[in-house]
């Protein structure tokens, strides 16, 4: 069976980026190569980072096409604590099969959602 190991946001802002997720993740990115504008963090089991890459221009055109989630049980307090941190919001948080689900996206439109912990 295949692990996922990491998930990598491509950008031509990664500095913009790297701020957002720094402020979401709580921490300052563990893994940083200013010279590629490479910015990473170990979020739970996996790695998320950011990287300057020359064929990404301006904002996602498909932003819902691949989306990634942060588990947390506190699903509306961390939509909120994002919402404030610039996250736009596109759906707010909703109950699915007894759970909590919420979609925001990046600055640079990426979705990304809050989801209940799964049992």
């Amino acid at each position: 069976m295949l692990n996922l190991n990491s998930v990598m946001i491509g950008t031509k802002q990664p500095k913009v980026l790297a701020a957002f997720y720094e402020k979401v993740l709580g921490q300052p990115a563990g893994m940083v190569d200013e010279e590629y504008g490479f910015y990473g963090w170990q979020a739970g089991a996996a790695n998320l980072s950011v990287l300057d890459h020359s064929e990404m221009v301006g904002r996602t055109k498909d932003p819902g096409r691949i989306m990634f989630n942060f588990e947390t049980p506190q699903v509306k307090e961390e939509f909120e604590r994002i919402k404030a941190l610039g996250g736009v919001v596109i759906k707010e948080p909703y109950e699915m099969g007894g759970g909590w689900i919420a979609t925001l996206a990046d600055p640079d439109g990426n979705y990304f959602q809050l989801v209940t912990p799964m049992g």
